[in-house]
């Protein structure tokens, strides 16, 4: 079995993070993802280390999930940078919280009825020239802008683009991985949104493309969709556990945030689903 961290996505409030992360550690759960989703809330340098000195206490790798607003294909330029500042933000209040990862969906593909030059692509990232390879060339040109400041301010979390649930979104598995690869980023692997995008987990093709990496940071979480991808996540059921962690590759350090609307308790059936696999 792989080496895995179970964690959910939520920490709560400055004044509840340290016991929060108490009660996950007395559950065995070894990461949290922060949700600075609708923006962030931790603002003050000293309540961040606070929190930091207790997760390292307690064993508990962090990470961040940056605002929802990101939008690194705008045809606005104001958006774009206002994009950036909030990724750079969470990249300050991740290196003072000891983070590891900054997770960020990079953006749109071009708004209908925008006409977009057709570049002839180096490479092959499976899809029709519909202005899908125009937004992956402005968001790797943003990402690489963002490697560049982050190595300046001496940043220390990786910037993580997440592979998104939605077929009108940026994110396909080939779209991030070849991120991976033009820019140096780490990537965030959410199975629940592949599902939802491609009706298939895609166990193989993931593998593929990202076997180089040791450290695999995952979302994972049960999730309805239709015909567009992604409508809501949900409780994961059993089977849906068996079936990622029988699959998963052995010789990698995992990472497994839950995004289960309750992510603690839906962690919680994941590990112990993982350490009966282990023994049997």
């Amino acid at each position: 079995m792989p080496n895995i961290k179970f964690g959910p996505a939520g920490l709560g409030g400055v004044h509840d993070a340290i016991s929060n992360m108490e009660e996950y550690s007395k559950k065995d759960l070894q990461a949290c993802e922060i949700a600075f989703t609708y923006g962030v809330y931790i603002k003050n340098k000293k309540d961040a280390e606070e929190i930091r000195k207790k997760a390292k206490e307690l064993g508990i790798s962090l990470s961040i999930h940056a605002p929802y607003w990101i939008n690194l294909n705008s045809v606005e330029k104001e958006k774009i940078e206002k994009s950036k500042e909030r990724i750079l933000n969470c990249l300050e209040v991740g290196t003072w919280l000891g983070a590891k990862t900054v997770v960020f969906h990079p953006g749109y593909y071009s708004i209908k009825g925008t006409k977009v030059p057709f570049i002839k692509p180096s490479f092959n990232l499976g899809v029709k020239p519909d202005g899908k390879l125009e937004a992956y060339e402005k968001i790797k040109n943003e990402i690489l802008e963002l490697q560049k400041i982050r190595d300046e301010k001496n940043y220390t979390p990786e910037l993580a683009p997440e592979t998104t649930g939605k077929i009108n979104v940026f994110g396909s598995i080939e779209e991030i991985a070849q991120l991976v690869r033009d820019t140096k980023c780490s990537f965030c692997v959410d199975f629940a949104h592949i599902l939802a995008r491609e009706k298939d987990y895609s166990f193989e093709k993931v593998f593929s493309s990202f076997k180089s990496s040791k450290k695999w940071h995952v979302h994972f979480s049960g999730i309805e969709y239709g015909e567009k991808g992604e409508k809501n996540h949900k409780e994961t059921s059993e089977d849906e556990w068996e079936k990622l962690l029988n699959s998963l590759p052995k010789d990698k350090e995992i990472t497994i945030i839950n995004e289960a609307p309750d992510s603690v308790k839906d962690s919680l059936n994941g590990l112990k689903i993982y350490r009966r696999q282990k023994i049997s």
